[in-house]
């Protein structure tokens, strides 16, 4: 069984995953406004911030990008198949299997409001799904 990784693949996954994470938690995106008063972090905040947090926000998409293009080229060689749906099917997994799982034990030991968990967990399926459909639509 070969791994074979498609950098178009990965890059067009992760232009999706910056498209995601501004329509999500940008000031006039889904739940940017409930996440701020959730989590404090203002807008001056933010502008103070510099550009850390958005390298962090790159070099994260982009490895999810790498981690789901492996696991569909493996899981493609392994099912035998190329499907799109395999790729939605692989983000899912790694959402549930890796995603949910990790921030809701971080959030609930944090004692963070569980409405900023189910934000932040609904913007990782979305986001892992979303990634997930790319890869395999262009793997």
């Amino acid at each position: 069984m070969d791994m074979t990784i498609s950098w178009l693949a990965v890059f067009a996954a992760t232009v999706v995953g910056m498209v995601i994470a501004f329509i999500w938690y940008s000031d006039w995106g889904l739940v940017g406004e409930t996440w701020r008063k959730l989590t404090g972090v203002t807008k001056e905040v933010s502008a103070g911030a510099g550009k850390g947090p958005m390298v962090v926000l790159v070099v994260s998409v982009v490895l999810t990008a790498i981690g789901l293009a492996a696991i569909d080229s493996l899981a493609a060689g392994f099912f035998d198949s190329d499907s799109p749906w395999l790729g939605v099917a692989v983000g899912a997994a790694a959402w549930a299997g890796f995603s949910v799982s990790t921030l809701a034990q971080h959030n609930g030991f944090e004692m963070k409001p569980t409405r900023l968990t189910v934000i932040n967990c609904a913007y990782q399926l979305v986001l892992f799904v979303g990634m997930g459909l790319t890869v395999g639509l262009l793997q």
